[in-house]
């Protein structure tokens, strides 16, 4: 599928290899739209091509993370997220988080609270 952006590095957190999760289905659209991606879940396993990792790898370059986990999880990911220094975060719906969105505005990260299956049907990605 043609897009006149930029191919953009999305970190998926909450990466689940069940394929009635929507972390799933957005692994699999982020791909099929040409969007490299790191897939960091609980468990090792594998989305398509993608890996799913329990690590919480340096990346350079990233321009968004997809958030896949309500707000109670998220917090021990508050500090890799900050150092990943994404353009942005999207929040999922149920992923919301006052504070984590907080965090990312002092850090120069836009908060955006939005589904990435939308954004990408849409070609708002």
């Amino acid at each position: 599928m043609e897009t006149t952006n930029d191919k953009k590095l999305t970190v998926v957190l909450g990466a689940s290899p069940n394929p009635e999760r929507y972390s799933y289905l957005a692994v699999n659209r982020l791909t099929a739209h040409g969007h490299p991606v790191v897939a960091i879940g609980k468990r090792a396993a594998a989305i398509g091509e993608v890996p799913i990792i329990t690590a919480h790898p340096p990346l350079e370059n990233v321009d968004t993370v997809t958030l896949y986990m309500n707000p109670l999880l998220q917090k021990e990911y508050y500090d890799y997220i900050l150092q990943l220094r994404p353009r942005r975060i999207i929040f999922n719906p149920g992923t919301e988080n006052d504070e984590l969105e907080e965090l990312a505005r002092q850090h120069n990260i836009k908060p955006q609270e939005a589904c990435t299956l939308v954004l990408l049907s849409t070609g708002q990605y």
